[in-house]
């Protein structure tokens, strides 16, 4: 479960016990004091995330620690088998409902009280205020011992003062109110909320659960020949496996063998399938929807995409955006002010001449409404939903600090090659010059370049490949470094290159190609001349073509207030057709890759903060330089590391999905965030002043709960542009 990290290694703990925010807090700060560690702490998922150093502390010390606080921990696969805490807190709740019922009715309807009634309703609430209640009063104690106060330690002293209080009424004949009533219903309603805010959180965090289990679960392996089914944790690298039709694909690898459309929307978000052959890569999870195929492992087990996807989420889900770290600290001073706040509010009654009745309600309602629940959950239950909802969609947030970062962006700066573009050669056209076939000049030309391994040579061989299929064989070739290339194909001289390489031979383009170069250049793209046996035979144009959804990802962009720049080392000339194509007006264009950081540096220079998306190893020194990084995940991992957010898919749309859910996530911590601290400041000073009974406060905080793990749920609807159009 360690994964080395330099000379760190890095650990999840689980967490059992923790009630709200406080403890989280608690457990942090108390880790955190370790030598060598560096611990963050998550409310909502139930996990420590733990960097440590493990010359200066053990594995077994990190344990130690969060017992000697008053929880438990473990490696996540010790928990597998831990009792279901949803299922624990049904029980109980059910035991509450079924006794207080009859007690509140009872209490309530003055018709229904019978001589020595108050005798039932302690039978009735005993069990609802001791039993069902039992885990906060173990929380609270186990708090006490540290010195040390939670939510449970106010839910605690308020259901036992209620419940002690009416039970010496009661025995010793007091003439005064009791609330038997008001511990059990106290009880029952935060369990109600504890309840529906454990189905919410385990609702928040299935979209990286069901990520994870979209593997297959075993492959059909050919060894010598025969199909073997083996467990999927039995493959290994270089096994050759087969793919049917409808089968997921085992893990990532490469096709040897077969024809197919892969749909990979699980991991990248693209609704339409991708057609695939031999030497095309395919990723783990992803499935096969036709043609049968062999496939070589390449990745296994913790290398897989879809692994390496399932950790990024991981990682920020457990990280903590700033305003979060706020809100911890107010969280691990609430309770105790709380519980100062409740003993000045007895004494202040009592002082100023009100009843012990009513002094005691008053108490009671400051220590249930006060509990800072919502606080802890406002945060991490948004961040959980949304990057899970991210990861769905192909998009993968590294860190909850990002959020922050996307408001702010007013410029995204876009990198030709790989991002708006395809980012290799294709032939757009072909003029053959007269009194040549098109079919020779395709042989002969295509089986030339096909020895030379320049992305525009690739591109016109395959081209010839796919027009007369099967290219003749090369006799001799000479590669002219820049220029094209010379080779003798069945017996015939063939020069393909840059008109300025006939030009060496003698040869001048006719003027119908020349018409077509001038017009190649004048839109930015590429033009290869090709001799046969000392003639002039045609030209080839190529460019890099534009992606079918780079155009509408800039209209996206613009309507998030942001300023589209597009940036190349390609010419003036073949950026400003690329940038009018898709609808940029600002280009900056024959700039090195080591100059691409710079130009960032520049752009925040003059006020803007820059986005930057790139795909390849020289973009990564700006993506790192740039105020938000978002990293074509079709491009290098060195790219991927350096960015902020990763867009699995290679379709530029995902750019602004991507701050679009960023954003909306941010949105909806500061509006739960809102709600929690009004909630709070609102209901004490009532609570105080008498204006609240306990009842009603407890029913308040819960839903106080659950209505922020609900508001963050409706991040599960949030919808992508590519799926909108």
């Amino acid at each position: 479960m360690a994964v080395a990290t330099s000379e760190r290694e890095r650990l999840q703990l689980e967490i059992e016990g923790m009630t709200c925010a406080s403890c989280a807090s608690r457990i942090e700060r108390k880790l955190n004091k370790l030598d060598g560690v560096s611990a963050t702490v998550n409310y909502a998922t139930e996990a420590a995330t733990v960097a440590f150093d493990p010359s200066v502390v053990a594995v077994d010390d990190l344990l130690r620690t969060v017992e000697a606080a008053g929880y438990h921990a473990a490696l996540p696969d010790e928990l597998a088998t831990a009792p279901d805490a949803v299922a624990e807190v049904r029980t109980r709740l059910a035991v509450g409902v079924a006794l207080t019922a009859p007690l509140v009715a009872l209490a309530m309807v003055p018709t229904l009280q019978f001589g020595g009634w108050e005798w039932v309703a302690l039978a009735l609430s005993t069990p609802v205020v001791l039993w069902a209640g039992l885990g906060f009063h173990r929380a609270a104690l186990a708090n006490a011992r540290h010195l040390a106060a939670t939510m449970d330690t106010l839910i605690s002293v308020g259901t036992l003062a209620a419940w002690t209080w009416s039970a010496i009424v009661l025995v010793a004949g007091i003439d005064a109110h009791s609330y038997f009533e008001v511990g059990a219903v106290i009880t029952t309603l935060i369990l109600v909320g504890r309840y529906l805010e454990l189905r919410a959180r385990r609702r928040s965090g299935e979209a990286i659960r069901s990520l994870l289990e979209l593997g297959a679960k075993d492959a059909a392996v050919l060894r010598d020949g025969v199909e073997t089914r083996v467990p999927i944790d039995e493959l290994v690298v270089g096994d050759l496996f087969v793919v049917r039709p409808g089968e997921k694909i085992a893990t990532d690898g490469v096709v040897v063998q077969g024809f197919s459309a892969v749909d990979a929307s699980m991991l990248t978000g693209e609704p339409v399938p991708v057609e695939v052959a031999a030497g095309d890569e395919v990723a783990g999870a992803t499935i096969n929807t036709s043609g049968r195929l062999v496939v070589r492992a390449a990745k296994v087990g913790a290398d897989t995409a879809l692994a390496q996807i399932a950790r990024l989420v991981a990682d920020a889900q457990a990280g903590k955006a700033p305003i979060q770290r706020l809100v911890d600290r107010v969280a691990g001073v609430f309770v105790p002010v709380v519980l100062v706040v409740s003993a000045a509010t007895l004494a202040g009654w009592l002082l100023l001449g009100g009843t012990a009745s009513a002094a005691f309600t008053a108490a009671v309602a400051v220590l249930i409404i006060a509990c800072p629940c919502a606080l802890g959950l406002a945060t991490p239950t948004a961040l959980m939903v949304g990057t899970g909802r991210g990861a769905q969609l192909g998009v993968l947030i590294k860190g909850p600090e990002i959020l922050e970062q996307t408001r702010r962006i007013t410029t995204i700066v876009l990198d030709k090659t790989g991002t708006v573009t395809e980012g290799w050669m294709w032939v757009t056209d072909v003029v053959v010059a007269p009194g040549h076939d098109r079919s020779g000049l395709l042989r002969l030309a295509g089986s030339a370049e096909g020895a030379s391994e320049h992305p525009i040579a690739r591109a016109i061989a395959a081209y010839a490949f796919d027009e007369v299929g099967e290219l003749p064989l090369v006799d001799g070739f000479t590669n002219r470094s820049g220029l094209g290339v010379e080779a003798v194909v069945e017996g015939r001289a063939v020069v393909v290159g840059k008109p300025s390489m006939l030009r060496e031979w003698g040869l001048d383009l006719p003027d119908q190609l020349v018409a077509a170069l001038v017009e190649a250049e004048r839109v930015g793209r590429t033009a290869v001349a090709a001799a046969i046996d000392g003639e002039v035979a045609g030209l080839f144009v190529v460019a890099d073509r534009v992606k079918s959804s780079s155009a509408q990802a800039i209209r996206d962009l613009r309507a998030l207030d942001l300023t589209p720049v597009l940036l190349t080392g390609d010419n003036e000339r073949t950026a400003t057709a690329v940038a009018d194509e898709v609808g940029i007006d600002d280009v900056i264009a024959n700039v090195l890759p080591d100059e691409k950081s710079a130009v960032i540096s520049r752009l925040q220079a003059e006020g803007a903060v820059v986005a930057m998306v790139g795909d390849g190893v020289n973009d990564a020194p700006a993506l790192a330089q740039a105020d938000l990084g978002l990293a074509i995940g079709t491009g290098t991992d060195v790219a991927i590391e350096a960015s902020d957010l990763t867009l699995v898919s290679g379709d530029l749309r995902a750019a602004a999905d991507a701050i679009r859910l960023a954003r909306r996530t941010l949105r909806t911590i500061k509006g739960n965030l809102f709600w929690a601290f009004a909630y709070n400041v609102a209901a004490i000073p009532l609570a105080v002043a008498g204006l609240l009974s306990p009842i009603v406060a407890a029913a308040a905080m819960a839903l106080s709960s659950v209505f922020v793990v609900t508001n963050s749920l409706r991040l599960r609807r949030f919808r992508s542009l590519r799926e909108v159009s």
